[in-house]
């Protein structure tokens, strides 16, 4: 009985291609930045990249200060990365990562470990043959706190954390105890703020001039 072979179309191909190289985008992205790879960290985005954290919205290369200056003071906040998958659209894509972020720092002078779990959720771009981020945003799902020390315990004011998202809670609370701004209005697993990302992800692979826009939240636009 003959063996039929079905071959790859051209654009089977180049789907494929495409995902392999922005899955590496995004694995270089944790990899280059939890090790303070800085110069290499910057050639995952594109020239206008722009980065969402629960503590900073602006620029990549403003970001990269930031996190050069938090890792040199002893900052210690840690990326891993599961499931992938991506929506390739001519030479634009959405990517979606399911992601941890874990940070360790003290709250009220005992030290504690952050989990916080979600998506991280990429606006990219091919660009002379080469994929990069245009945007990141990530999606906070759920997060949780632990003392290092079983032996110690720690009480959290309840009206503070109750003002943060429930997918970054504990996270804002650990953040905002050691002197960052922290917004409120980022996208969840539910909510209205995950379905303008949404709508601005399937107006990225359509067209769009923008992959969003820079919304600072309330408390940053007062000071």
């Amino acid at each position: 009985m003959p063996i039929h072979i079905e071959h790859e179309t051209e654009t089977e191909t180049f789907e494929r291609s495409a995902n392999e190289q922005i899955r590496k985008v995004v694995e270089d992205w944790a990899l280059y930045r939890d090790s303070a790879q800085w110069e290499k960290f910057a050639t995952v985005w594109h020239a206008d990249g722009w980065m969402t954290a629960t503590w900073f919205q602006g620029p990549f290369a403003e970001f990269i200060d930031v996190s050069r200056a938090a890792f040199d003071r002893g900052g210690q906040i840690l990326h891993f990365l599961g499931g992938f998958t991506c929506e390739v659209t001519g030479d634009r894509a959405i990517a979606q990562t399911k992601m941890k972020i874990e940070q360790r720092a003290q709250v009220d002078e005992i030290l504690v470990d952050v989990t916080c779990t979600g998506r991280f959720f990429d606006f990219l771009e091919r660009r002379d043959g080469r994929w990069g981020i245009v945007r990141r945003q990530p999606i906070y799902e759920s997060d949780r706190m632990d003392v290092v020390d079983p032996a110690t315990t720690l009480e959290l004011d309840a009206t503070v954390l109750a003002s943060f998202p429930a997918g970054y809670r504990h996270l804002g609370y650990l953040q905002e105890n050691n002197g960052y701004r922290v917004m409120r209005d980022l996208p969840g697993l539910r909510g209205p703020a995950v379905e303008v990302l949404y709508d601005e992800g399937r107006g990225w692979l359509g067209g769009s001039a923008t992959p969003g826009v820079v919304r600072r939240n309330e408390r940053d636009s007062a000071s």
